[in-house]
């Protein structure tokens, strides 16, 4: 077979076929999640719903419970978002994409230093600080739960916090063996800049559909 083939999926040795493909369709879903968002489309919390439903099971076998606490947080956050995404300003408009104001700038920094020190009391718990990717899976996990808050708030900031989790995921997943993974959160860095920038073109636009 292709040397890089082989190099790529060697990690997957041993691993039950199940969770692999698993974690493909997971990817899918999650990979459709960001590029709806990216479009502000309200299908980002069905398909996301379901990405992270799959990665919250998928993670808990591999033990890695900051990127299992994201995920169970991004499920009842998407439910949360999809609320706050369907509301409307008037009969005909949508809630817009805003930036945010001071008080949110405080409850961010207050959400990111509490899931820090929520994450890591719980990795010390369960006494999973054996290797230094778990202290980067707590700055991961605080970057991305201020994210996802910011998201379904429609906050144009929010995908700051994307674009610097998402290039710190790519490499960390790779170590971690979860090769699929890794590739997502590549494709997530073009997408969250894309995401970004089409964002800010609509800064205070209150869209008429959700389904575009």
């Amino acid at each position: 077979m292709n040397p890089i083939f082989d190099w790529l999926f060697a990690q997957y040795d041993g691993v039950p076929t199940h969770l692999v493909v698993l974690e493909i369709i997971a990817v899918i879903f999650g990979f459709l999640s960001v590029w709806f968002s990216k479009r502000e489309n309200i299908l980002v919390y069905p398909t996301g719903i379901v990405s992270t439903a799959i990665f919250v099971y998928i993670l808990l076998v591999y033990g890695l419970l900051g990127d299992m606490l994201i995920n169970a947080y991004y499920f009842s956050m998407s439910i949360y978002g999809w609320w706050i995404w369907t509301r409307k300003v008037d009969d005909t408009h949508y809630i817009p994409i805003t930036k945010i104001d001071a008080r949110e700038k405080r409850w961010s920094l207050l959400l990111f230093l509490g899931t820090l020190i929520f994450v890591t009391a719980v990795y010390y718990l369960f006494g999973k600080f054996d290797s230094w990717t778990a202290y980067v899976d707590i700055l991961t996990t605080a970057i991305f739960f201020v994210g996802m808050w910011l998201m379904a708030k429609k906050k144009l900031e929010n995908w700051t916090f994307w674009i610097i989790g998402d290039i710190i995921s790519v490499p960390l997943y790779f170590y971690k063996g979860l090769v699929f993974s890794s590739f997502q959160y590549f494709l997530f860095t073009i997408i969250a800049i894309y995401g970004y920038i089409a964002w800010k073109k609509n800064l205070g636009k209150s869209p008429q559909t959700l389904l575009k």
